[in-house]
Formats: structure tokens, C-alpha cells, sequence
């Protein structure tokens, strides 16, 4: 019982030991963690960057719907570079397709086809101008299925979309360009040199990581309408509705549904692509995961870096302070009093490198997320502990050797170097 006390002051002692001689040479303890500093500042501020891009797009994507299914030509999902040359090859999802769905599929409880137009869409009201708006036509379903309320005025009926009215809902986005002082009701605006009457407006969306939502820059016509103006667009991006808790049976009902009406012979692939909200997210989360692997990697550059210089500075103490080490032995200090003494002073500068590093990480995260609302930024706790680990780990790694070295000096001879 008596050997715990004992330990403890030991601890403490050489913990003030360490203390003192970090203090006693305070540049040249800077700069030998610099190396430590930015590799765990890198953990800390990719960490709180990734940490927030997780929580703006898994939030994003879930209010699209868990029980909605995304149906196009092209494969559904997180994408880099261009399509393949099969994908590109794939004929459009046409409207007997969407019908097929419509009537093939019992556990689909709302099917919402959007239709576009090849280009960039241009709307213009007075004399402003919003390049890139999202013009489609849509049906009367796509409020409900697509989960995108309208926040002001209403939306189209079945009656102005059979009759094919030239009325239109637009995003927040849009909105706030060309009606920041005045009521959008009623308004009559340009979208490709058509004019249209401005009937309703639909609710903010999430923002994305990058300060956009593609639904703030919604420009809705009825389907019919938009048929009417551009009779050679065919290509279709639908959204269907399951019933709760049947996604699953949905998918495979709509599968089903496609390969006849697409008449996909046995045997060969899809030639369309199906996508749900939560196979998104999974994906995403294998994209953070492969980029946080990536992330150690890098950071664990400048933590070799550190160490190699923690190593090296404290071989050079080991050198500078033999006759302190010759005093401590020739009074009793044993072998492991010598060791714990270099471990925790290489421990000790590296751990506050660490801290320093986790400080300058948070520090990051705040300006980016002042400098980007949309990606909430924020220290996870996995990041701070990994950060701190990482330090001190490394400080006890390259520390050993010279603790070593410092244990096995002959006490003679260390009190006889000058």
C-alpha cells in the first residue's frame, strides 16, 4: 500500500521537472511541437469541417423524405466525374414509364415526374435577372410527394395543369431576387422569354454545404404547360412516394414496373436508376469515412515530424543535463525514475503541443462556420480526444530512446562530464 504514495510523488516530481525545463528553454519547446501543433490542429479542424458537412447534407437528404424513392435513367447517388458512356446511351424515363409505375405499383402511394428542358433556364422580372433557375413542369402531386410546402399563395390545380395555365411557384430564392419589397402574387414573370403569373411561393429549404438548395431556385409550371412549350423534352426525373415502412417493396415494385415497360430482357442489367434518401446518407457517410482516413494520414505527417523533433531535442537535454542525471543516480534515483522523468518531460511537450493544436482547431471551426452558416461546423468529441492521444502518444513513442539512454548513464562518469 505503501508504493502507491510513493509513485504518486514520484509522478508529481518529475511531472514539475518536466514543467521547469520546458520553461527554462520556452523557444526552443515551440519549436520542436510545431510539428505536433499542425497535425492536430489538421484532426481537429477537418474534423469539425467534416463533422458539419455530415450534418448539413444527412439533414438535407433526409428532408427529401426517408420513405421517398428517386427513379431517372442515370444512376441515383453521390457521383464524381462524368457518366459512362452506357449510362449516357440509356433512353429517357418517358411517360408510359411513369404510368407503368402509376399502375403497377400498390405500396406507391404518389408518383411526382419532373420534366426539364436541355440549357441554362433564365428568369427575368422588370429589369432583374436569375441565371440558372430550376424551370420544370411538374404535376399538382409534387408539393406532397416531394415535400416542399408552399410557404406563400398556393399551388396549381389539376384544372390549370389539363388546361395548361401559364402560372408558375417559385423558390424562396427566387423570390427574395425579384420581390424583396412587394408582394410576389399576382406578378407576371419571364422564365425563357414566357411569361407567367406567379401564384405562389414555395417554403425555404435547408441549405447545402456550399449556401444552396436547388429548391430555393424552383421555377414550378404545370407539366401540361411546360409540354405545351417545349413538345421535344422527354427525359424525365421522377419521385415516388412508398407507404411508410415499404420502401423496400416499393423499390422492387417499381423495378419490376420499368424492366417490362422497358423491356430489359432477362438476365441484363437496369437501365435506369433507383436511389432512396438513406442510401444517400450511406453513401455519404462512407465518402466522410474514406476522407477522415485520409485526414489521419496527412496529420499523422506532421505529428512524425514533431516527433522526430521532440527525439532529437531531447537526446540533446540527455547531453546537457548528464551531470544533473549523475547527481539524481548517486543519490538513489533508480533506472525508472530516470525514464519516467525523460517519458513525461517528451510527454508533457507534446501534450501541450496538442492542446495547442485542439485551441487553434476550434479556433478554425468558429471562422468557418462565420465565414459559411450553411456548414455548421463543429468540434466533435472523438476529434479532441483522438487529437490529445495522437500528442501524447507520440511524445511517449519518441521519447523512449532517449529516457533510455539518459537511465543507462554510468553515474561516475555523469558526474565527472563537463
Amino acid at each position: 500500500m505503501a508504493s502507491r504514495p510513493h509513485l504518486r510523488a514520484s509522478f508529481d516530481e518529475n511531472l514539475k521537472l518536466a514543467l521547469g525545463t520546458i520553461g527554462a528553454h520556452k523557444m526552443r519547446s515551440a519549436l520542436t511541437i510545431l510539428g505536433v501543433v499542425i497535425g492536430v490542429t489538421c484532426v481537429i479542424a477537418i474534423g469539425a469541417i467534416l463533422n458539419g458537412m455530415n450534418r448539413s447534407i444527412v439533414g438535407m437528404i433526409e428532408d427529401l423524405g426517408v420513405n421517398n424513392i428517386a427513379v431517372s435513367r442515370y444512376s441515383v447517388g453521390i457521383s464524381f466525374g462524368p457518366r459512362g458512356r452506357s449510362e449516357r446511351m440509356r433512353k429517357p424515363i418517358s411517360w408510359t414509364d411513369i404510368e407503368a409505375i402509376g399502375e403497377s405499383c400498390p405500396t406507391c402511394r404518389g408518383v411526382s415526374p419532373n420534366i426539364f428542358r436541355r440549357g441554362i433556364d433564365i428568369a427575368r422580372y422588370k429589369d432583374q435577372e436569375f441565371t440558372d433557375v430550376e424551370f420544370r413542369g411538374v404535376l399538382p402531386t409534387f408539393p406532397d410527394v416531394e415535400r416542399v410546402p408552399v410557404g406563400r399563395g398556393r399551388f396549381f390545380t389539376e384544372g390549370e395543369n389539363e388546361h395548361r395555365a401559364d402560372v408558375c411557384v417559385i423558390g424562396f430564392d427566387v423570390a427574395q431576387t425579384f420581390f424583396a419589397n412587394e408582394d410576389p402574387l399576382g406578378k407576371e414573370v419571364l422564365a425563357n422569354g414566357h411569361s407567367f403569373v406567379v401564384i405562389g411561393v414555395f417554403e425555404k429549404k435547408k441549405g447545402a454545404v456550399l449556401g444552396d438548395n436547388s429548391n430555393n431556385r424552383n421555377f414550378s409550371v404545370p407539366y401540361q404547360t411546360f409540354r405545351k412549350l417545349y413538345p421535344s423534352a422527354t427525359d424525365h426525373f421522377v419521385v415516388v412516394a412508398a407507404q411508410p415502412g415499404k420502401v423496400d417493396l416499393a423499390m422492387d415494385e417499381i423495378r419490376t414496373a420499368l424492366r417490362r415497360s422497358r423491356r430489359v430482357p432477362l438476365g441484363e442489367p437496369d437501365n435506369f436508376g433507383l436511389g432512396t434518401p438513406t442510401q444517400l446518407i450511406e453513401q455519404f457517410h462512407q465518402i466522410t469515412g474514406a476522407t477522415a482516413l485520409v485526414m489521419v494520414v496527412i496529420s499523422s505527417i506532421g505529428l512524425l515530424v514533431g516527433g522526430v523533433g521532440v527525439m532529437n531535442i531531447m537526446l540533446v537535454s540527455v547531453t546537457e543535463r548528464t551531470r544533473e542525471i549523475g547527481v539524481r543516480k548517486a543519490i538513489g534515483a533508480r533506472r525508472r525514475d530516470i525514464i519516467l522523468q525523460f517519458l513525461l518531460e517528451a510527454a508533457t511537450l507534446t501534450g501541450i503541443g496538442g492542446l495547442l493544436g485542439i485551441v487553434l482547431g476550434y479556433l478554425i471551426s468558429l471562422l468557418v462556420r462565420l465565414l459559411q452558416p450553411n456548414l455548421p461546423a463543429a468540434v466533435p468529441l472523438w476529434g479532441v480526444l483522438l487529437g490529445f492521444w495522437m500528442s501524447v502518444s507520440v511524445g511517449l513513442f519518441f521519447g523512449i530512446w532517449p529516457a533510455v539512454k539518459a537511465s543507462r548513464l554510468d553515474p561516475v562518469e555523469a558526474l565527472r562530464y563537463e
